[in-house]
């Protein structure tokens, strides 16, 4: 009896165990900004206890663009704090800031947003912004779950959905690895990410507007 209840009990903590767990990690990618080639890096670092900074950054011959979210983990739940959005592009320089108050349960953006973006925005539990959907795409398509996520991001809040397209192969690093394909298409804009399994950053990331390809992530490596 004793061995069964040993048994049972570590069942119960196995399940109880979150499938996805938040590391550390630095990517590098090749990349296309604005139809001009670039590098771009993005990195997951701890800041205290469980927060931890998200962090896209891009470079090329036009200019830069950074996107930093700080969020912290309510059990599996990824929780966005604030964020930091800038882009430097020759003689232009932008730069937005968003707060998310899950005491007040609302969202607000300031620096170069317009009025009616600047919100508030009412926040609902597990509500994300845009950089932690790539987290939340990598981690359910790991544990094969439904891709369903409310985006509270520029001062407005959207249901996006992500389809599983099937098989597909990318290279990284000169090596060909199987991944898993997820898309969306809604709002004029597509996006399509490659999951591929054991790595915690999508392997390839494609943005179209209208048609047109706005930006294209493609892993060199990750460490």
């Amino acid at each position: 009896m004793h061995i069964l209840r040993t048994a049972f009990a570590l069942s119960m903590l196995l399940a109880a165990a979150p499938v996805f767990a938040v590391k550390p990690f630095v990517a590098d990618y090749n990349a296309n900004w604005k139809g001009v080639s670039a590098k771009a890096q993005i990195s997951l670092s701890q800041a205290s206890g469980n927060r931890w900074n998200y962090e896209l950054s891009i470079n090329n011959s036009l200019g830069s663009s950074s996107q930093i979210t700080v969020f912290d983990e309510q059990g599996d739940t990824l929780r966005p704090l604030s964020g930091v959005d800038s882009t430097q592009l020759l003689f232009k320089k932008m730069q937005k800031n968003a707060t998310y108050d899950w005491t007040q349960n609302e969202a607000r953006w300031t620096g170069d947003v317009k009025p009616d973006r600047s919100g508030p925005v009412k926040l609902q539990a597990g509500d994300l912004d845009g950089m932690l959907i790539n987290l939340a795409i990598v981690r359910d398509v790991a544990a094969g779950k439904s891709m369903n996520y409310r985006m509270v991001d520029n001062g407005v809040a959207r249901p996006q959905t992500y389809q599983n397209m099937g098989k597909d192969t990318v290279t990284i690093a000169g090596q060909p690895r199987n991944a898993t394909k997820v898309g969306r298409d809604s709002d004029g804009k597509q996006v399509i990410v490659w999951v591929v399994e054991g790595i915690p950053t999508p392997a390839r990331i494609l943005q179209r507007k209208d048609g047109k390809d706005e930006l294209e992530l493609t892993l060199r490596s990750v460490h």
